[in-house]
């Protein structure tokens, strides 16, 4: 089969993390004129190689990625830019006669470039401070029960394990005076920017979750074996960088560094941080059950590269 770039849709391919995307992703740019955008708020760090599972070397010959590697872990990042980014790769990527393919699992970064984003609040860090200091003394299930008295729609939404999402939505909140939901609203009409440029939106999970569970823990040991906490040695040593980050709060890496602050052993980390990793897998699975027009795929399946472009050229 023969796609005709000119015609054929940005193609988003979505799913959990240890699902598989990267390798089908990969196999697609080899059989077809496509160009990959990664879609992962951790890749984008430098210095974050082994614990987010960047590609290697080797891949990235076959197979370049845009948006990774690029951005010092000491910065923030947000949905908002991704989406400046993204729709640059994608015009250069679509200039040079080629398929924009878009990979990853930060779910809110697809939503941002499939149905915009509302003008929000700048980061406030006074506020940001505030409340990661009530999480610390409280944890962050006191968070998310302050975010549900005053936007109970996103306290529902967002899962009490989810960090970054709970401290941004309640500084909206002590920011504006006006809930995420309120703000959200009034992006429900999409940008401008990309509305001629459709999407096509794929998604690929193992139909067994235990497949997925035994995946996950498999490929966190062997990022240990990889490396890991030598990684997050080099990063805590420098000055500048605190778990406070939305780098250091990263899946995997935030476990590593506690363990290397001696917050608790090794066998403890291993386990915190494969549990960490399957409640992320679980928070992306929960926005896939959401998503419109979504073509889910069983990872495990024989013919699934087949499957997988017989409805990209339908």
């Amino acid at each position: 089969m023969e796609l005709d770039p000119q015609s054929c849709p940005v193609i988003c391919l979505m799913g959990p993390t240890a699902s598989g995307k990267t390798a089908l992703a990969i196999e697609l740019v080899q059989r077809f004129p496509m160009e990959i955008i990664s879609v992962d708020s951790a890749q984008i760090y430098r210095g974050m190689d082994i614990g987010t599972g960047k590609p290697d070397a080797a891949t990235l010959e076959i197979a370049p990625h845009r948006l990774i590697d690029f951005l010092d872990p000491a910065q923030s990042y947000s949905a908002a830019r991704f989406c400046v980014d993204a729709r640059r790769e994608m015009a250069e990527i679509r200039a040079r006669g080629n398929i924009p393919l878009l990979t990853g699992g930060t779910m809110l970064y697809f939503k941002a470039l499939r149905d915009g984003l509302a003008q929000m609040p700048a980061a406030d860090e006074k506020v940001r401070a505030e409340i990661l200091t009530m999480a610390n003394s409280g944890g962050w299930a006191a968070v998310h029960a302050e975010l549900m008295q005053v936007d109970p729609v996103s306290g529902a939404r967002i899962h009490p394990n989810d960090p970054q999402r709970l401290q941004r939505a309640l500084e909206v909140y002590r920011v504006s005076g006006r809930s995420l939901t309120d703000w959200q609203r009034d992006a429900q009409q999409k940008s401008g920017d990309d509305a001629d440029e459709p999407l096509l939106f794929l998604s690929i999970q193992p139909t067994e979750r235990s497949v997925l569970h035994n995946r996950i823990e498999a490929r966190f040991r062997k990022m240990l074996d990889d490396g890991l906490v030598d990684e997050v040695s080099l990063l805590r040593a420098r000055r500048d960088l605190h778990e406070g980050l939305p780098s250091i709060r990263s899946v995997g890496y935030r476990q590593v560094w506690q363990y290397l602050g001696a917050e608790y052993g090794y066998d403890a980390m291993v386990e915190r941080g494969i549990i960490a990793t399957r409640q992320l897998a679980k928070r992306q699975i929960t926005w896939l059950r959401s998503w419109s027009s979504l073509h889910n795929f069983d990872s495990e399946d024989k013919n699934l590269i087949d499957t997988v472009i017989n409805t990209i050229g339908t």
